[in-house]
């Protein structure tokens, strides 16, 4: 039975190390405390908060209790194993199957165990270097990222949006959520390229146009990302539609600039000036938190601004659609040819890749 035990050895040590890498003990820990501040009197004078803390008890032990049974599973296993004992041979071997099984599932979670890779996302697309056909381009990159977000049940929300003059969209930011939309989506923060031929000139020519994609998670408690007023430059204003519209007659519209970074929120939707700027604050915390873990800063007031254009030499990804169809990651290098797929939302097979060579490096 040597071989079983070894076996079962060396999963545990695979169990025990995914459990470190994934701060297991310390979302126990985390859970306790919470679950200690549920117990007191006034705890749910509060309703909302009190909401919150369930709710994040219950997401902790989800997250960990499969762990510890596995764990607490393999040390029964290897406790009779070390017995020796001849006639359960068979049946410890099998069940030795279904723990590495449940181990080969539960590693799904390695991939998803960044600080902020089970928030809900908020994701931002510019149009860059190409005019009308980038814009063109931004708009196929919303419709292709929605198409993904449907396809997985997950709810869209529009943010903000600035329509192209002759098509398409100068930018858009819109909010994706579910559990680890972050985590899922954080690959596609970079520059898009498009190569095709043009449907906006007579000769129908061959162009490269770029959009660039910003993967924020979305973060909506002050406390987590925290931003010293005097940081900021608030300018209000009247918002304006496509083609010179008004969308409001009063000044709703809200920008804002964190100042040491040189950020700029800017929402304008058909709502009230203050649910404008509460929007604005949390793209801002968001863009903040991204930056943050781009630039390895411990503090905000250690971050530089982006600088990170959409054009040329800075691209993560590659869509070719004329000379030839192929869709091609430059970082992992997955491609496929099934290009009209990928633009159709089937963008699965890249987040995975890119989250599989994550874990590796």
């Amino acid at each position: 039975m040597q071989g079983e035990l070894d076996r079962a050895y060396a999963l545990q040590a695979q169990v025990r190390d995914a459990m470190e890498r994934l701060d297991i003990a310390d979302d126990e820990h985390k859970r306790q405390q919470l679950q200690h501040e549920s117990e007191r009197a006034d705890f749910w004078q509060d309703n909302q908060a009190a909401q919150g803390v369930v709710k994040e008890i219950a997401r902790l032990g989800a997250r960990a209790e499969p762990w510890r049974e596995l764990d607490s599973a393999l040390t029964d296993t290897i406790g009779l194993l070390e017995l020796g004992d001849e006639t359960m041979r068979g049946e410890l071997a099998s069940h030795l199957d279904a723990l590495q099984a449940q181990f080969d599932e539960l590693k799904g979670d390695l991939l998803l165990s960044g600080p902020y890779d089970s928030y809900d996302a908020i994701v931002s697309i510019h149009a860059g270097a190409g005019g009308t056909d980038a814009q063109d381009w931004a708009q196929m990159l919303l419709r292709m990222y929605t198409r993904w977000a449907e396809q997985h049940g997950f709810q869209v929300t529009t943010d903000d949006m600035s329509a192209g003059e002759e098509a398409g969209l100068k930018s858009v930011t819109f909010e994706v959520s579910s559990d680890n939309a972050y985590g899922k989506l954080k690959g596609e923060h970079g520059v898009h390229r498009l190569v095709r031929l043009s449907p906006f000139n007579a000769d129908h020519l061959r162009q490269t146009s770029f959009a660039k994609v910003e993967v924020m998670p979305k973060i909506e408690t002050p406390d987590e990302v925290e931003i010293d007023e005097k940081d900021l430059k608030i300018d209000v204003y009247r918002s304006g539609g496509h083609g010179g519209q008004s969308v409001n007659t009063t000044d709703s519209a809200v920008r804002i600039t964190h100042l040491p970074t040189g950020i700029v929120v800017a929402i304008q939707n058909e709502r009230s000036q203050l649910q404008n700027k509460e929007t604005a604050m949390t793209i801002l915390r968001s863009r903040l938190a991204q930056l943050q873990l781009e630039q390895h800063a411990e503090k905000i007031s250690g971050l530089k601004g982006p600088n990170e254009q959409a054009a040329w030499g800075n691209q993560i990804r590659s869509y070719v659609l004329h000379p030839y169809k192929q869709v091609k990651d430059l970082r992992d290098r997955y491609e496929t040819s099934d290009a009209e797929g990928v633009l159709d939302g089937n963008l699965d097979p890249f987040i995975a890749a890119y989250l599989e060579q994550q874990l590796g490096e």
